[in-house]
């Protein structure tokens, strides 16, 4: 197929790579253009704008990282409206608020171009390796329109409803793992604290009903206090900031959620904002006296 890519950071330049090793057709932009060069020495074509990438593409996929990013790669002057043509499928994989999704799918069907909200979770590991989980809204149709470039990018591909309850479903998953990696961070530091051997106590604790995909890949950042990217705790704020604000529309308390949020912006104010999303433990391990080489004031 004939696929357009925008947005290639730290997620999204794999997700392109693995388009292309499945022999689709991809052309890419992305606003930092010379993050453009890598995918462009294995094959694909480069795009001046959205629109430019856009125009001829079966499948437009974005991945950028805030609404706003996704209102102007799309909507703005040189965006994807411009450029895609009627029966063509937008597929929006960035994280962003479900009411600008809708807006957005309304002003694209209007020229008859199809969107599914598609945000995916998995961290960059699944992004590398196509395994990643993909939760999708929008049109049936257009799903299986999409479907031969879903798979070369995720390994769990649900389509959980109507736009936007791809977006939706992706604010569970977030209120989810922020609770998760704030408990994880308080066993943690509760192990340090006792003198326990950690890396005997992941493995015992991960064999039973507290296993989970962060005991298992972000319990040794929490040990050893060093927070390498996978996601970025700026962006795990924003996405928090996007759950508050549906669970205000919809009248959900979400006081877990809530706390993660605050924790994470008092991390970014101290310069921690481009760290892995476990560095929440920063704070766990701070509140408890236990401080490491890598703790900033």
């Amino acid at each position: 197929m004939k696929v357009a890519f925008i947005g290639l950071g730290t997620m999204g330049a794999p997700m392109a790579r693995n388009i292309m090793k499945k022999g689709h057709s991809v052309t890419v932009h992305n606003r930092r253009r010379e993050a453009e060069e890598e995918l462009s020495n294995m094959g694909a074509a480069r795009a001046a704008s959205p629109k430019e990438a856009a125009t001829g593409a079966e499948v437009i996929i974005t991945c950028v990282s805030d609404t706003p990013d996704v209102e102007a790669v799309i909507l703005g002057e040189e965006g994807v409206l411009y450029g895609a043509g009627q029966g063509a499928v937008v597929v929006d994989m960035s994280t962003i608020s479900p009411a600008a999704t809708k807006k957005i799918a309304a002003a694209l069907a209007k020229k008859g171009i199809g969107m599914l909200d598609a945000p995916v979770s998995g961290g960059s590991e699944g992004a590398e390796k196509g395994t990643l989980a993909i939760m999708i809204g929008g049109d049936p149709k257009d799903v299986e329109k999409a479907m031969p470039v879903l798979e070369t990018m995720g390994k769990t591909i649900t389509h959980v409803g109507p736009t936007p309850a791809g977006q939706l479903c992706k604010v569970i998953n977030q209120i989810i793992i922020s609770g998760v990696y704030l408990a994880v961070a308080e066993g943690m530091v509760l192990g340090l604290k006792g003198g326990l051997d950690m890396e005997k106590v992941v493995e015992a604790v991960s064999g039973g009903a507290a296993g989970s995909w962060v005991l298992s890949n972000r319990a040794e950042n929490m040990i050893k206090n060093s927070y390498p990217l996978g996601f970025r705790i700026s962006l795990h704020h924003k996405d928090l900031g996007i759950a508050m604000e549906a669970a205000r529309d919809l009248g959900v308390t979400i006081p877990v959620a809530a706390l993660a949020e605050q924790n994470a912006n008092g991390l970014m104010a101290r310069g921690c904002g481009d760290e892995d999303s476990s560095a929440l433990a920063r704070v766990i391990r701070e509140h408890s006296g236990l401080r490491g080489n890598g703790d900033r004031a």
